[in-house]
């Protein structure tokens, strides 16, 4: 048995592949809150505190510094494993990066950019708004049954929507202590302070919505208005009497999360969403892959047969998408059950077999641990972000590393891909 046991170790420490390409799907870095101050100063007793930076959902000097840093950790890696030489210049030929177009996406984009190749940051890609491969809906790309994707949400939560009140009670009631600011746990609790609206009331349905948010889920939407500076707060590394006003730490701030978690999980992970709204990009990622592995051009997907890296970058919402599609979970210590942190990465890595020649795709997830974000962390290949393997159904295989032929790949994101939903345009 113990010899059985050591072969076993010893086969799952050895990777004898060799990185052909990496395509790296990120999510922006911190930010300001989305809402304005003149809305979240309506939720909370006492007024939100003031960013480094100015305009809603913009990103945060601090957040752009905490980009870059995991750019360099990306850099470190791939030079680790021979996809870049050091030579940024001549490295540069050999990226293609593309990010959303909106100020947020495109500095985040630029700041990781700036961390991975210094010397020659490669240039970001945009499409004019909307773009078809993160807003396939705007752009024509794919077609929303309204009536369809209010009766998957509402099926998954028995018809009543308000039951999440419920079900995530201890949330609401903390987030309810914070905003109102009075100890946690109190009893009764406090009435709202006159004037000021109780997001943790408000009722919770599921509506029609629209191309952003296909279902309208009523309340939910300003209770997440009123805790989305949280997060942001502690990230951006604001003294922590200013973090909740001095009422939460790094684990609060991850509970009350779960409601959001939850919602994001509702409108976007739902098999019938995922597949209008996450159709096309799965299906650009996976042509990706295949074009570098064929050495071949193919309509459909990103940069050129030669492209070893490929750095994507959108919204918490487009990876909690193509992770619904492809059916892909993770969990970081510190965070929530797959949580699209920010900065956070799904990482593809297309590699190949030096005895046999077979290629195969390896997933993970990368993400900053909350107190690296918050302190700023240097981040090294002995001090690296959270990295935890991500398992592919009905592909991977038993090992270390979740290892996948590409094949098999291809054949399962097949039956996963709405191609009524997937276009062949770059």
């Amino acid at each position: 048995m113990a010899a059985l046991c050591a072969s076993v170790l010893a086969a799952q420490r050895a990777d004898t592949t060799v990185l052909k390409q990496v395509v790296i799907f990120g999510r922006h870095a911190v930010r300001t809150p989305v809402a304005p101050a003149s809305v979240l100063n309506t939720f909370s007793a006492l007024p939100f505190p003031v960013f480094a930076a100015s305009g809603q959902a913009m990103i945060t000097p601090n957040g752009r510094t905490n980009e870059t840093l995991l750019g360099n950790y990306f850099r470190l890696w791939l030079t680790q494993e021979k996809l870049l030489t050091g030579n940024d210049r001549s490295d540069a030929s050999f990226v293609y990066a593309r990010a959303n177009d909106a100020p947020l996406i495109v500095d985040t984009a630029q700041a990781f950019a700036a961390g991975l190749l210094p010397a020659a940051p490669p240039a970001v890609n945009t499409v004019p708004a909307p773009d078809p491969l993160f807003d396939p809906i705007d752009a024509g790309v794919a077609k929303l049954d309204t009536q369809m994707a209010v009766a998957a949400v509402n099926g998954r939560l028995g018809d009543n929507p308000q039951s999440l009140a419920t079900a995530y009670s201890a949330e609401f009631a903390l987030a309810r202590s914070v905003l109102f600011n009075y100890p946690a746990g109190t009893t009764p609790a406090p009435a709202a302070p006159a004037g000021q609206i109780d997001v943790t009331a408000l009722p919770i349905t599921m509506t029609a919505g629209n191309s952003t948010a296909p279902v309208n889920p009523g309340g939910l939407g300003p209770f997440y208005e009123a805790i989305d500076p949280f997060m942001m707060e502690y990230a951006d590394g604001m003294p922590a009497s200013e973090v909740g006003w001095g009422q939460l730490d790094a684990a609060g701030i991850s509970q009350i999360f779960r409601v959001y978690d939850a919602l994001l999980d509702l409108e976007f992970r739902t098999p019938y969403l995922a597949g209008v709204q996450s159709s096309n990009l799965g299906s650009h990622i996976v042509r990706t892959m295949l074009q570098a592995a064929t050495d071949n051009a193919m309509s459909g997907s990103l940069g050129t047969p030669s492209d070893k890296i490929v750095v994507l970058t959108a919204a918490n919402t487009n990876l909690a998408g193509l992770a619904g599609l492809f059916q892909l979970d993770w969990l970081v210590d510190g965070y929530q059950r797959d949580v699209a942190s920010l900065g956070g990465a799904l990482v593809f890595e297309l590699r190949q077999s030096q005895s046999t020649g077979q290629f195969i795709v390896r997933c993970v997830y990368v993400a900053q641990t909350m107190d690296q974000l918050r302190n700023q962390t240097p981040l090294t290949l002995a001090a690296p972000p959270a990295t935890v393997p991500v398992f592919i159904p009905g592909c991977s295989v038993q090992n270390a590393t979740f290892d996948c032929p590409l094949g098999t790949f291809v054949r399962v994101a097949r039956r996963q891909i709405d191609s009524r939903y997937a276009d062949l345009n770059n």
